[in-house]
């Protein structure tokens, strides 16, 4: 019983993680970009034009 209910408690907080995960992408705040140019090798500056 103690392993189903730690399982689910850690299915909730996965669950939760990509749900913010997925948020933030629908709002352009993607880990893969942060839009800071300073720091990106190039392929950012070619998207924003």
């Amino acid at each position: 019983m103690g392993t189903f209910i730690v399982g689910l408690v850690l299915a909730v907080i996965v669950a939760l993680i990509l749900r913010g995960m997925i948020r933030d992408k629908k709002n352009g705040k993607s880990l893969q970009c942060g839009h800071d140019c300073s720091h990106c090798p190039g392929h950012c500056a070619e998207k924003r034009v």
